[in-house]
């Protein structure tokens, strides 16, 4: 029997064996400083963008709505950071192959303080000040934030075992190019910058369809769509013109349009996973027939 070299475990005489790719716990749980203090930045600014949705909701209780919704705007931004970061340690651990289980775990702690905790606080805080004397509205507000944070929780958790190094390779589920499951980063990304373009354009009445968001994304997080993990990316790789075309245009629009350009990044981003999975799960099926 081939033994696949990626795999964590081989084959003798028919049982199988662990083949971990750390020799033991002291190796696994090496901190490595560069990639971890991303992570410690993307742990602050998730810690930061808590802090500033507390203060954005008794400060509107006490004070005028526009001081609210600049402490509003500020911790979206600290999702931003927080985004970036978790972006750099990944990068960072690849490229200088400084990858350690701790760095791992550590990365998922913090996700879920920074991707699950500080987007479904904020989204119940804006949308609790104006509902919150009727108890449905904030009952299902509340509802829904759990819900969100549940399938981060578990989606980062389904992350850690798909991936972990002691169990037998699954090459559908170690695919580095995809990610299955909308990440939890870019599902916190898209409903900050939302929260941005509603508060920068004047838009707050139409937060009511952060909820609904809210569940939607959430449903994405713990589904089995592939998303695009960009892991492979390194300094050899190479695009297509028409590929370096796009990404061009859309640092240019970023650059101009802020604040829809980052939101209207992330929604490109799930519909893509969503339109590429239908397009496959039709080919598949007209190929089997």
């Amino acid at each position: 029997m081939k033994v696949d070299p990626s795999s964590s475990v081989e084959q003798n005489s028919g049982v199988l064996k662990t083949n971990p790719k750390y020799s033991d716990a002291i190796q696994a749980s090496k901190i490595y400083i560069l990639p971890n203090a991303f992570t410690a930045g993307n742990l602050l600014f998730g810690f930061l963008a808590i802090l500033w949705c507390i203060r954005a909701k008794y400060t509107g209780e006490a004070d005028s709505q526009s001081t609210a919704t600049e402490f509003y705007n500020q911790a979206v931004w600290f999702i931003l950071l927080s985004f970036t970061c978790d972006g750099l340690d990944g990068m960072v651990a690849r490229l200088g192959k400084k990858e350690s289980l701790f760095g791992k775990e550590f990365d998922s702690i913090v996700d879920m303080v920074s991707f699950g905790v500080a987007p479904s606080l904020m989204v119940i805080f804006i949308i609790l000040s104006p509902l919150e004397k009727y108890p449905f509205f904030r009952e299902t507000s509340l509802f829904i934030g759990f819900i969100y944070l549940l399938c981060a929780g578990v989606r980062l958790a389904r992350f850690n075992v798909i991936t972990s190094p002691l169990l037998p390779t699954l090459d559908k589920l170690r695919d580095n190019s995809n990610f299955f499951g909308l990440p939890v980063p870019a599902a916190a990304a898209f409903i900050a910058s939302l929260v941005l373009v509603l508060n920068v354009y004047d838009l707050q009445k139409m937060s009511v369809i952060l909820p609904i968001l809210m569940l939607l994304i959430a449903i994405l997080m713990v589904s089995n769509i592939p998303y695009p993990s960009f892991k492979n990316i390194d300094w050899n790789t190479q695009a297509s013109p028409t590929m370096f075309f796009i990404l061009a245009c859309s640092g240019t629009a970023i650059f101009f349009y802020r604040f829809g350009a980052i939101s209207l990044l992330f929604l490109g981003y799930i519909f893509f996973g969503i339109f590429r999975y239908v397009i496959n799960t039709v080919k598949s099926k007209r190929i089997n027939c």
